[in-house]
């Protein structure tokens, strides 16, 4: 077997023009199926959620799910398309293991969703990404392949096949050509990814969990010789599962395909795999063309026709749009570009909004999730939201602190506490004793001895330098294992010196 060129990404770049090409399927979160009343909950025993209808047996017949179309209308005017007047549902023909008809019902030439765009940032620029058509289909079911090194089909010693999946709403949300990226291609790719999931998150239709399969991307990637007009031949690369990864892939057939075309080789148009391990693509299977489908119109299915007034109340049902929430919060919040970008990043919007919803200032907020609560989440592997603390108990924290109960390194304690299991942040204060000593006498005799045993530093600022009165609060806080006072105590020392 042969071992293709790679190109440098920065030659390759200087020397071609990559056009994209972005093809997402989403997994819709109703409680049945999109043709039949099969469940949907993702996790159960294999083959436990099938019926006649979703397994393709004779006589069977399908009915439309309403909440389903529904959900597709959503993710349709969030995406600023253009929802058509009469669509019909057709029979996609191909055969797989996993696809129990051995057709898959989806629209081919009339979708329901047409002609939008989501715009996306990459380094203070942004880039308006055109959908051509967001349709509806039926998910397929999955195989599995036991042995083998790879847990592909190549290798394997045999398949299983799941048919849980099959039968599962399924939107395809397929954009035009993506051109003008240059070197920002790979980036383009992974901000539409991701604003695209955040946009269906906020509309609800979809947990749109990559590892789970509820949102899987194809890639698509060509390359153009710079001052060509033509674009060159695409690959496809297939079910894409993590925002890293659509970046890597896009970079990777850029390089590839730079490489094969610089050593005088053509690019076949095939579908490709993306191998997370290496960062590289392998072929897959050579690429279909829409009429090696052999569509035709479902003739069990009738022709859906959404009325406008219906499609306005669904329009008016619409929730406040991720961009035009980071505008909104980035106002109240008095954020900078760099920092809204960091919380988003870290998925932590809802949590410092809900932190604020239980009385907490926007600035304390962002700076334990951000700071504290980040730097756990990170060293644990794990996201913001799954940290067992909740946004009540850090505002519960910060009540504390504004109320002189607390300190920020006794703050610290407590959210390890409630962080290791020990309890709520009450519960952690009462438990390890953290409290910030207030009592007035007390701090007081703290302060007398610790001038008495640092007797130079104190005649130093006896002597007018007041700076290392610091050396003395160093010293109280230390013998109140940090519970004191700081600001009260510095001034207890210099009435006392000064």
């Amino acid at each position: 077997m042969s071992v293709e060129t790679v190109m440098a990404y920065d030659e390759a770049l200087a020397r071609f023009e990559p056009v994209l090409g972005i093809e997402t399927h989403i997994e819709l979160g109703t409680a049945s199926k999109m043709f039949c009343g099969c469940p949907t909950g993702f996790g159960a025993e294999p083959n436990t959620q099938v019926c006649p209808v979703c397994l393709g047996l004779p006589g069977s017949l399908p009915v439309t799910n309403r909440a389903a179309i529904e959900g597709i209308v959503k993710i349709g005017l969030a995406l600023n398309c253009d929802i058509v007047e009469w669509c019909r549902f057709a029979r996609k023909n191909y055969f797989y293991p996993d696809m129990p008809k051995n057709f898959q019902i989806s629209q081919y030439d009339e979708p329901l969703c047409v002609d939008g765009y989501l715009d996306v940032d990459v380094d203070g620029e942004t880039y308006r990404v055109e959908i051509e058509r967001v349709h509806m289909e039926e998910d397929t079911g999955k195989s599995l392949h036991v042995g083998g090194a790879t847990g592909r089909i190549h290798g394997a010693e045999y398949s299983l096949v799941d048919y849980n999946r099959a039968g599962i709403p399924l939107v395809e949300i397929v954009t035009r050509p993506i051109v003008a990226t240059g070197d920002k291609a790979p980036f383009v790719a992974r901000a539409y990814a991701t604003e695209l999931r955040e946009l269906v998150r906020s509309l609800d239709v979809s947990d749109v969990r990559m590892e789970q399969g509820s949102m899987r991307c194809d890639v698509n990637v060509s390359l153009m010789p710079r001052g060509a007009s033509e674009w060159g031949t695409r690959t496809e690369t297939k079910n894409v599962n993590s925002l890293r990864s659509v970046e890597r892939a896009v970079r990777s057939e850029i390089e590839r395909q730079a490489g094969v075309l610089s050593d005088g080789g053509r690019i076949v148009q095939e579908t490709r795999h993306f191998h997370e391990e290496t960062g590289r693509t392998t072929s897959g299977r050579s690429k279909e063309e829409a009429q090696d489908y052999r569509y035709f119109p479902e003739p069990d299915l009738v022709p859906m026709a959404p009325s406008r007034e219906w499609v306005d109340e669904v329009r008016a049902s619409l929730p406040e749009l991720p961009a035009a929430r980071r505008r909104r919060i980035q106002g109240e919040w008095g954020l900078s570009d760099l920092e809204l970008r960091d919380v988003v990043n870290a998925g932590a919007v809802d949590l410092i909004e809900a932190t604020i919803a239980h009385g907490t200032d926007a600035t304390s907020a962002r700076k334990w999730w951000m700071n504290q609560l980040s730097r756990h989440a990170t060293e644990q592997g794990v996201e913001l939201a799954e940290l067992p603390v909740t946004p009540e108990q850090v505002a519960r924290v910060q009540a504390m602190i504004t109320a002189g109960e607390l300190n920020d390194k006794l703050a610290r304690s407590v959210f390890e506490g409630v962080l290791a299991g020990e309890g709520t942040p009450d519960e952690v204060v009462a438990k390890r004793g953290l409290k910030v000593v207030s009592d007035e006498g007390e701090l007081a005799s703290v302060v007398d001895q610790v001038i008495a045993e640092n007797a130079g530093v104190a005649d130093k600022v006896r002597a007018g330098k007041v700076a290392a009165a610091g050396a003395l609060v160093g010293a109280v806080m230390k013998a109140t294992r940090g519970q004191a006072d700081a600001g009260r105590a510095r001034e207890l020392i210099l009435e006392k010196l000064t």
